[in-house]
């Protein structure tokens, strides 16, 4: 399912998004890079918010079960994460769970 992550094994950090990630929604850069390694992650694309670049998201689970929901882009052959939380219930949810 979607891009090889294993051929982009690299992620590149903005800093501000970064420290949002964390004092926001209390992700940690390793959680948000485990959700890519995840078997039953899935992907899908982010339209709306693909004006200056492609961007997609990716729904997975961390090491410690934690379901996160996870904005980025491809640069190269590397993973800029632009922003990770949690899932939320309900409707989102339902994008890991029903295909997992």
């Amino acid at each position: 399912m979607g891009m090889g992550y294993k051929k982009l094994v690299k992620f590149i950090w903005d800093w501000g998004n970064k420290e949002k990630n964390w004092l926001e929604h209390k992700v940690s850069d390793r959680e948000c890079e485990e959700v890519f390694f995840d078997q039953d992650k899935r992907e899908y694309p982010d339209p709306v918010h693909s004006k200056k670049e492609i961007r997609k998201i990716v729904v997975g689970k961390t090491k410690k079960g934690r379901l996160l929901f996870v904005v980025y882009t491809v640069r190269g052959r590397l993973i800029r994460v632009i922003s990770a939380r949690d899932l939320s219930k309900g409707r989102e949810a339902d994008l890991y769970e029903k295909a997992a």
